[in-house]
This record gives structure tokens, C-alpha cells and sequence, in this order.
């Protein structure tokens, strides 16, 4: 039969919130209940009778609790075949009641493990009983209900209002795949935690998700995966786009390196098209924007500063679709929310995760996250000419941006402003010709500029080319078999260049 009416049902629950509205209203549909430990005196303080499972079982909670469901008169219950008659039988032969509701949850693992908690608190915390119940009910669910979560709470008190007390298949059904899922992502967790990022298995679990308006294209279908809310609160403007969040994820990453200056950072297509640090923000604002004004339209923004007024007014002038800070002066929202669909969110402190990992062919790509960015004690000068101060601090900015600009890639700055940048070339070269023609059509004097390259220089073609442009000085990962040919010609024409020892390709 597709409907099953609610006869008996066992509650054992860790969470205990918004339990007691379903608690009351299984009494009310008269529906005999068992139950454990907390959850029983749960029950019990509300009014309603409720049968311990010890009475059920004839066997106390032994092991510390550690032992309480784990019994053929509990399973027994849950897992018979209403429609076998020797199923049914045997349930008569051993006096074990058909379980048609099991609403269970599950010890907090992943919590516990955040909390920092000693390793056998963490032990304690691995579910046996809870996991073994709600596999067992969500694989009968063609005659029993599982609730697996608290988050199922709503929709089984609507289920138990609106149905009164009877259950559809469809309904079994699906609260039997929201109990898989509660099982699986368990489990990988738990997996996790032991594995520590030591063993070759790929397995991640991620519960909450956002279905997009669409994917890169129309045509796509797009959803995320993650907890937005966790890392940003959005105070204005439409959903994030599939598109808007990889430029949010490359905004996000790239202004994580410059934490002490005033920075302003313009992304587009998850490249930066302007990046400026200043005294004021208003200033960083003004000269991001100077580095490709065209580009800019329709970008995402991002500042590692509250925002103000002043800045948010230039701001307004350009159309944009999203703008990112630590916080916003009131007068400032004002402002940008001007613009209806313009998101704006705050962003949160939170630490991002350590590993990438993509899909291709027919398999996953992971590796860890570059977290590696080279300062100005790391850089080995390799020419006989060594970079000013001022050519040092230049060379550290463009550094930061280069590692976070696709590949093949050449970053111009001056004065901590990024002047160009060659992006997602097939040959460095034509990175490295293509910063210099949108340097000049911006009108930007590169005498005096560095240059940075997110790899070595098989051959001495880009400093020369750089040279003649007015680079002084140059940083690069080396590594290169023909990096001395780059040296000489550095040293030949007085330019300083400097070796990190860390390449950034970025695809």
C-alpha cells in the first residue's frame, strides 16, 4: 500500500529544538511512542506517555550509552516487510511492534572536531546507534518514515497536520534520500577527520546548496554548493550569478595579500583590470579605475576597507555588479544601493579551504591551494644591479597580482598602482605585447615601471622587449636552463632583476 498511517514511532534525538509541536501532535493522532535517555525525560516533561526501549528490548543502555537501540526487537520493528507474512509472523512469534516513524539524529561529529575537542570527546561523538537506525528505516521506506535531521522538523509537522498522521510513498521516499544524504555526509566527515589529508581518496561532502539562474551560459544549468551566508552578508542587489561567483572567489583571494594599505582591486572575467593601494581609499579607488576604465564596466569590485562616502560616490558612477568590503559607512550604502540590482555584500572573516580540486575527462583534479607569495626577503637579486626601495615595494605588488592573474600573464606596476597586464596568453610573449599596448592606450609613461611574469624566461625576448618599453626592474620565479641568457642582457642594459624561486601558473 502506498499510504501508511503512523502507528508507533521511536524517538531518540541528540537536538531537541522544535521538537516538542511533533511530540504533541503524535500524541494527539494517538500514536504509542518509545524512546532513550534525554529524549525520554524529553517526553515525559511534557506530559506525554512515552515507553522506555529498555522495556521494549528487556536490556538497559550498557557501555556508558554507548549500547542502547542495537537489538533485533528495535530493528526487527523497523526493518520487517509489512507485506511478507513471514515477516509479520516472526514479529508475532518475538512480541516486536511495527516502527512506522523512527525520527533520529545524530551526535554532533563535525562540531565537536571544530571546537577543538580532545580526540577521545571527538571518538565519543561518532554516532553508532543513531546511523545505524536511520540507514535501517530510510531502506524500508516503503513502510517506514525517517526524520534524520532537525532540519526535517517543519516539514514533519506539516506532514502530521496535513495527512494526519498518514504517510504517501512519495513522502517516505523522499525523506529517505534527505537520510542518506544526512548519512552519507556523516560518514564522510568522520572519514575525514581520521584520513587528515594523508591518504589518495577523494571525498568531499557539502549539505547546503544554492541552484543558480543558470551556469556560465543560459544554456548551462548552475548550482553552488557551499554556505554563502557564511562568508558574506548580502545587504542589497539581486542572487550572485554563476559567473558573478568565480569573479567573487578571484576578488576574494587576490585582495587577501594586501592587508595594511588602503587597496582597491576591479575584477573582470577573474582577472584584475585594476588594483591600486593609497593612503585614503578614495585614492585607491581613483587610481584602480585609472588602470582600465573600458574593463571596468560591469566588474566586480572589492576594497580591504570600510567603505565611505566619498568613495562611494565615485563608485556610483560606474555601472558595476558587485562591490565587496569589511564594512560600509551608512551614508555610503546609502549610495550604492542607489542602483537596484548592484549586490553588495560584507565580507566575513573566514578561512577558506586549503584544497582545490576540479572536474575533468572523467575524473577530478585536486591539489593544494597556492598559498605561497614571495615578499622582498625571499627575492634572490641575480643581476649585478640591485632594485631601489622603491623599485622593491613595486616588485612585491606586482608579485601579489601576477599570481593571481591567468597564465600566460605579464603585470606592469608603478607606485603600487597596476598599470597593464597581459592576460591568459598562449606565449609570454604576446602577454607581455599586449600589457604594453593597453599600458599606452590608457596613458601610462612605463619608464620606470616593473614588469612581473608568473614564470621564467626560457629566452632573454621579454626583458629585452621590456627594456624598451622603460622597465627597470623585473621579478620572476626563475628556473629557466637559459635563465643567465635573461641575466646578461639584464646586466648589459641596467636592470635590476630579482628571482623568487616560486612560479604561479594559474589555468
Amino acid at each position: 500500500m502506498s499510504q501508511k498511517k503512523i502507528k508507533n514511532a521511536l524517538v531518540s534525538v541528540f537536538h531537541k529544538d522544535n521538537l516538542e509541536p511533533i511530540i504533541n501532535r503524535l500524541n494527539e493522532l494517538g500514536v504509542t511512542m518509545y524512546s532513550t535517555g534525554g529524549t525520554q525525560s524529553f517526553i515525559e516533561e511534557l506530559g506525554v506517555p512515552v515507553t522506555a526501549v529498555e522495556s521494549l528490548t528487556s536490556y538497559p543502555s550498557i557501555l556508558g550509552g554507548r549500547v542502547k537501540t542495537l537489538h533485533p526487537k528495535v530493528f526487527g520493528g523497523i526493518l520487517s516487510r509489512r507485506e511478507l507474512d513471514s515477516d509479520v509472523a516472526q514479529l508475532e512469534e518475538f512480541e516486536i511492534p511495527e516502527i512506522d516513524l523512527v525520527i533520529v539524529d545524530l551526535y554532533p561529529f563535525e562540531d565537536t572536531v571544530a571546537s577543538g575537542a580532545r580526540e577521545q570527546d571527538i571518538i565519543e561523538k561518532i554516532d553508532i546507534g543513531g546511523i545505524s537506525l536511520i540507514r535501517a528505516a530510510a531502506k524500508n521506506y516503503k513502510d517506514v518514515l525517517i526524520v534524520s535531521s532537525r532540519d526535517q522538523y517543519d516539514y514533519t509537522l506539516n506532514l502530521l497536520n496535513e495527512k494526519n498522521g498518514v504517510s504517501d510513498l512519495e513522502d517516505r521516499k523522499y525523506l529517505a534520500k534527505s537520510a542518506f544524504n544526512v548519512s552519507s555526509h556523516y560518514d564522510t566527515a568522520i572519514f575525514s577527520w581520521f584520513n587528515n589529508d594523508e591518504g589518495n581518496f577523494f571525498k568531499q561532502s557539502i549539505t547546503q546548496s544554492q541552484v543558480l539562474r543558470y551556469g556560465e551560459n543560459p544554456h548551462q544549468e548552475g548550482v553552488f554548493y557551499g554556505d554563502l551566508e557564511a562568508m558574506f552578508d548580502k545587504l542589497h542587489g539581486k542572487e550572485l550569478s554563476y559567473n558573478n561567483l568565480l569573479d567573487v572567489d578571484s576578488a576574494v583571494n587576490l585582495i587577501a595579500e594586501f592587508l595594511d594599505k588602503p587597496t582597491f582591486a576591479i575584477l573582470k572575467h577573474n582577472n584584475a583590470c585594476g588594483l591600486a593601494s593609497r593612503d585614503t581609499l578614495l585614492e585607491a579607488w581613483n587610481d584602480s579605475l585609472a588602470g582600465d576604465p573600458v574593463s571596468a564596466f560591469g566588474g566586480v569590485l572589492i576594497a580591504n576597507k570600510t567603505i565611505d562616502l566619498a568613495t562611494a560616490e565615485e563608485i556610483n558612477k560606474l555601472f558595476c555588479e558587485v562591490v565587496i568590503a569589511p564594512g560600509y559607512e551608512d551614508a555610503a550604502l546609502t549610495v550604492l544601493k542607489e542602483k537596484k540590482n548592484r549586490i553588495i555584500l560584507v565580507q566575513k572573516d573566514v578561512v577558506l579551504p586549503s584544497k582545490q580540486f576540479r572536474t575533468i575527462l572523467n575524473g577530478v583534479l585536486e591539489q593544494d591551494k597556492d598559498s605561497k607569495t614571495a615578499n622582498a626577503n625571499d627575492f634572490t637579486t641575480a643581476t649585478k644591479k640591485e632594485p631601489t626601495v622603491e623599485e622593491i615595494n613595486d616588485l612585491e605588488f606586482a608579485n601579489k597580482l601576477v599570481k593571481h592573474t591567468k597564465s600566460n600573464t605579464i603585470v606592469f606596476a608603478k607606485g603600487e598602482q597596476l598599470l597593464a597586464s597581459g592576460t591568459g596568453q598562449t606565449s609570454r610573449v604576446d602577454a607581455l605585447n599586449q600589457a604594453i599596448v593597453k599600458a599606452k592606450a590608457f596613458g601610462f609613461d612605463l619608464n620606470g615601471a616593473v614588469m612581473a611574469s608568473d614564470a621564467f624566461f626560457p629566452f632573454p625576448d621579454c626583458v629585452e622587449i621590456a627594456k624598451n618599453a622603460g622597465v627597470t626592474a623585473v621579478v620572476q620565479p626563475g628556473g629557466s636552463i637559459k635563465d643567465q641568457l635573461s641575466i646578461d642582457y639584464c646586466d648589459a642594459n641596467d636592470i635590476a632583476m630579482v628571482m623568487t624561486g616560486i612560479r604561479h601558473f594559474r589555468h
